[in-house]
């Protein structure tokens, strides 16, 4: 992608999460603007009250309008007479500018919130959305961290910084505005360090934009760390891992804490610059505007104003030297975040059809490969006839999930690569959503949700009363289980369903896809830590209350598979074997072996 696409792409997805925000960001610059006026006002009545009603000076330098105003209220020697109106108009000035502020703080804050909300919503939506690869490319707490810091880095930029543009603006333009019309050779001498400032914060952003980038990299390297140790806690702790992992924490965290100290070199000397230049501006406007003022170049309330619009115009020109440099980390945060937005959703293609999907299933020549040249299915074709049972078996590696995953098109079948058809239609033809609610699949490593049994058990299914909840958890072998707990089905399982055993957590995800009553069943090893007797349990139930259901059961034990209609044997990705299990029984073949292995054992 070149600069100019990603440029565009940037900018459309940021104009996308100000939707709804818009208004608000606009309402607190106009606030901003509107303070700006009034600091650019107060000098102004101090320079009016010290050289016009109080020092008798012409006011040549005031508008027509103004001194018209004056005139009509009694002239200038009587303003000075009555000192107190300006003093009343400096405090109508300040309570202006305080509500004006105010106005500020509440519209920016309810926008900026409203911005990150959109963006965690438009984030979170998509990341939904996106393929079952993508997610097994991306570590968890990467993608975290760009939902977070990211965002958060994002919403202070345009918040803090860039809704301060026409502030920013105002001051530069009405200060150096009213300072020429005082003394234009001092106006010249305060804005000659301007150039310099802004020069050198150029330069920096383009220093420091790969430092933020690599920075920002190594907090999600961090980020995922934690999570996946944070997650993986009881294995680290029941293999004593946890000085091993406490190390590799620390050396992650001392390599990124240093990225930042090597970031804070440039951004002390970019920070203590700016404090010089700053500093040598104010020097020179005192000294030289000193000297004009003994000269008689200058009178006092000149002095004392054009003092009050430099020190106004000072915060602006570092305020712009600061959101050059804050616009690096804001570039970083919207290319990462864009990264992900900019991923394909996975999509139908046109695929819209929802057959009966109780018929057949065949793999016809299906060959697949993850992103390699070594492929995990090589040719593999069978049948499996509605409302059958089939077992797979077959080694560490064989590709028994693979075949999961391309049926649910959790990874898309390519062009070549064969095809997979249910009730003779061709699943690239099948809407997905369709294909994925008929489709109950008990996963290899059940997830639960940190939620009750219940809640793990139904997952928003529309038949999610109790009878229906308890009739799937009965045939799972989890009613007894779940009613010995203290709270019953309401009982919490923790982060990952912690709180539960390795055969409880594949009976609730046994119950969870039984609640569909899908026409297409599948177990992909999910009864491998239940025992013999519950595993046997298990099976009847399905065979009795889901008879009408195409069930395929993955499994590394015999036992489970012996019942089933059609058995195949899977090595290196092809078809070794199919037949009954008294077939295979007597084949000779690997099927065989395995029979006699875990018949000894």
């Amino acid at each position: 992608m070149d600069t100019n696409t990603t440029r565009k792409s940037k900018n459309a997805l940021l104009w996308r999460f100000l939707r709804g925000s818009k208004a608000l960001f606009l309402v607190s610059m106009l606030a901003s603007a509107l303070s700006a006026l009034c600091d650019m006002l107060s000098p102004q009545i101090v320079r009016v009250a010290i050289d016009n009603a109080l020092g008798g000076a012409a006011p040549t330098e005031l508008p027509v309008w103004a001194v018209a105003l004056v005139e009509r209220l009694g002239g200038f020697r009587w303003l000075g007479e009555h000192i107190w109106i300006l003093a009343a108009a400096v405090l109508a000035v300040a309570l202006v500018r305080a509500a004006a502020q105010y106005g500020y703080r509440v519209s920016n804050t309810a926008a900026s919130e409203r911005l990150l909300k959109t963006a965690r919503d438009s984030l979170f939506s998509h990341i939904e959305r996106l393929p079952y690869a993508w997610h097994m490319r991306h570590r968890t707490g990467d993608i975290i961290q760009r939902c977070t810091s990211d965002l958060d880095t994002l919403k202070s930029f345009i918040s803090q910084q860039l809704t301060e543009i026409l502030r920013i603006v105002i001051l530069l333009v009405l200060s150096i505005v009213f300072m020429a019309g005082m003394n234009g050779r001092l106006t010249l001498i305060a804005l000659s360090p301007v150039p310099v400032i802004v020069a050198y914060s150029f330069f920096f952003y383009r220093k420091i934009g790969a430092a933020f980038l690599d920075c920002d990299e190594n907090e999600g390297v961090l980020s995922a760390m934690a999570q996946e140790n944070l997650a993986g806690v009881r294995v680290v702790r029941a293999f004593g891992r946890e000085r091993h992992e406490r190390d590799r924490f620390e050396e992650q965290n001392r390599y990124y804490t240093g990225l930042w100290m090597k970031l804070a070199r440039p951004m002390a000397t970019f920070w203590s610059v700016g404090d010089v230049l700053s500093g040598t501006q104010i020097l020179l406007t005192v000294c030289f505007g000193a000297a004009f003022c003994v000269r008689g170049d200058m009178l006092v309330g000149e002095y004392i104003a054009f003092l009050s619009y430099c020190a106004l115009m000072t915060w602006p020109v570092r305020m712009l030297g600061r959101m050059i440099s804050e616009m690096s980390k804001a570039g970083v945060s919207i290319e990462r975040i864009a990264a992900i937005m900019d991923a394909e959703e996975e999509r139908d293609d046109g695929a819209k059809k929802t057959p009966d999907l109780s018929g057949d299933i065949e793999f016809d020549r299906v060959s697949f490969s993850y992103d390699s040249d070594q492929e995990v299915l090589r040719d593999v074709s069978f049948t499996v006839k509605g409302g059958t049972t089939l077992g797979i078996l077959g080694g560490t590696g064989s590709g028994k999930s693979t075949l999961m995953l391309l049926l649910g098109k959790l990874y898309p079948l390519g062009e070549g690569c064969g095809s997979i058809r249910i009730g003779g239609v061709d699943i690239r033809d099948i809407d997905t959503a369709y294909l994925r609610r008929s489709i109950a699949m008990v996963l290899q490593e059940p997830f639960l949700f940190s939620r009750t049994i219940r809640e793990n058990i139904a997952m928003g299914e529309a038949s999610d009363d109790e009878a229906s909840v308890r009739a799937a958890s009965r045939v799972a072998c989890l009613e007894e289980t779940a009613d010995a707990f203290p709270a019953g089905f309401d009982t919490a399982v923790g982060e990952r369903g912690v709180t539960l055993s390795g055969g409880q957590k594949q009976r609730v995800a046994i119950a969870r896809a039984l609640m569909r009553a899908a026409p297409v069943m599948v177990f992909d090893d999910s009864l491998s830590a239940v025992d013999t007797e519950t595993d046997a349990h298990i099976r009847a139930g399905l065979a009795e209350r889901f008879r009408g259901s195409t069930v395929i059961l993955i499994s590394h034990r015999i036992t489970t598979l012996r019942q089933a209609d059609n058995i195949i044997v899977l090595d290196r990705g092809r078809i070794a074997e199919t037949g009954t299990h008294d077939e295979l029984r007597r084949a000779g073949g690997l099927y065989q072996r395995i029979c006699e292995i875990q018949e000894e054992a």
